[in-house]
């Protein structure tokens, strides 16, 4: 399964994410969307999509939500995905900066992998289980650096790690196991 994750697009995604999107399994967005025509540009052709909350989600933000039936997006969720869990959430509830890392994996210890935005900068921390990635801003605000994503190729046994930043493969780091 190849599934694109994504964050903090705030009303805008970059081109090269919308095309890696569209020839995904599943699309995960860990929130602040910022209005439909982002969803709309990031549904798969053939696949899922789930979305989370982000802290600036609001219907009063983004009106046209609830004609696509996302009115009510959750704060956080967990879905199955070829060897094992991967929980999802914007992650700004966590107000302790410094152990992110930490309190997600306390939080979700059942997972093999937890995904959250917020922060803008993108991170793969593979050093122990469960990983805690954040793809980093897809959109043009605050992008640290350029849009950018994370690919995960999952299977039943193993879970590749590929990050892109401005349309390239990026050459920092990646994960296996």
């Amino acid at each position: 399964m190849r599934l694109v994750l994504l964050s903090d697009t705030h009303g805008f995604v970059a081109p090269f994410i919308q095309e890696l999107a569209r020839s995904a399994d599943r699309v995960i967005h860990a929130g602040d969307v910022g209005g439909m025509p982002v969803l709309e540009s990031i549904t798969p052709d053939s696949g899922d999509l789930i979305v989370v909350r982000g802290n600036n989600d609001w219907p009063e933000k983004w009106p046209d939500a609830a004609a696509g039936g996302f009115a009510e997006l959750p704060e956080s969720i967990q879905v199955e995905v070829p060897g094992g869990v991967l929980a999802i959430e914007h992650g700004h509830r966590i107000w302790d900066t410094r152990h992110y890392h930490e309190r997600l994996r306390a939080k979700y210890p059942a997972a093999r992998a937890i995904v959250y935005g917020h922060t803008h900068i993108r991170c793969v921390d593979g050093d122990q289980m469960p990983w805690v990635l954040n793809p980093g801003a897809a959109g043009r605000e605050r992008t640290k650096g350029g849009a950018s994503c994370i690919v995960l190729e999952a299977d039943e046994r193993d879970w590749e790690i590929t990050e892109y930043c401005c349309g390239k493969i990026s050459p920092s780091q990646s994960a296996a196991a």
